[in-house]
């Protein structure tokens, strides 16, 4: 229930050698049964939270009073198939719901798994992209055929095998890009000598908070952040060809980063 976000992974291809628990591929059907098993898993979720907070209401708290009222609205809400995201729109009712961590609140990606030969879609897959835009979720598309191969191929060759197919990235980035999306990700490096590390940040973080993401005594000492964008950072060959073209910064607290910078933080504790 922790999760940040949900993916449906859903059959969007036909084969005769492949049989489907239900005897027909319907996307719609299969993704239609585990919302509803979401839904119900809620459902129980929030009957418990009403019989608590019934319990505590009876002393005439507002504030408790208050938090039952949205659990009975909300508990209503998902009974009548409205959707949760729906309703967080005031802080209170969020407030109220989260420590629920409701499966039916997450955001959701659909992955339709189609044949090898229908990556650009088929009348299933294009259902599915129907479905998924009425519930505000992200789709995408990919072969766990050709993912399968890709696994099974010496990481120096992916990228050739990817060309041949005419991709230009596998469907688990595809996944992993959606996710970011979805959940409003960001990644910033850092880059030595030795080793180049990826560190994921909220849109819209700032230096300081970065810095945070590495170790603590780098936000609560945060002096400046030596920053060069990530084009700037291939195109120049690295950190040296960026500092000798001037496109080294020096970003201070406010300074609020953009997706793929390359940063060296300096701090005092």
């Amino acid at each position: 229930r922790e999760v940040d976000a949900i993916i449906h992974v859903v059959r969007a291809f036909n084969d005769d050698d492949i049989t489907h628990v239900s005897g027909r591929v319907d996307p719609i059907s299969d993704a239609g049964t585990i919302e509803t098993e979401l839904a119900l898993a809620d459902l129980e979720t929030l009957e418990r939270a009403i019989e608590r907070t019934s319990k505590a209401a009876k002393t005439g708290d507002k504030k408790v009073l208050r938090e039952l009222e949205i659990l009975k609205t909300t508990h209503e809400a998902l009974s009548n198939d409205t959707q949760i995201a729906a309703l967080l729109t005031e802080d209170e009712v969020i407030h109220t719901l989260k420590p629920l961590c409701l499966l039916t609140a997450k955001p959701v990606v659909y992955v339709a798994n189609v044949a090898e030969s229908e990556l650009e879609g088929n009348e299933k897959v294009e259902a599915l992209r129907k479905h998924a835009a009425e519930a505000a979720a992200q789709l995408v598309v990919v072969s766990a055929a050709i993912e399968q191969e890709i696994s099974e191929i010496d990481p120096n060759d992916r990228l050739s095998f990817l060309e041949d197919l005419g991709l230009e990235e596998s469907g688990l980035d595809k996944v992993i890009r959606a996710g970011y999306e979805l959940l409003g990700l960001q990644t910033f490096f850092t880059a030595g000598p030795k080793e180049v590390r990826a560190w994921t940040v909220r849109r819209g973080a700032t230096a300081p908070q970065a810095a945070g993401e590495i170790h603590t005594d780098f936000e609560r000492g945060f002096i400046r952040a030596e920053t060069i964008a990530y084009d700037d950072f291939i195109d120049l060959q690295g950190e040296q060809g960026a500092r000798e073209a001037g496109r080294l910064r020096l970003e201070g607290k406010e300074y609020v980063l953009s997706d793929g910078d390359i940063m060296h933080f300096r701090f005092n504790v």
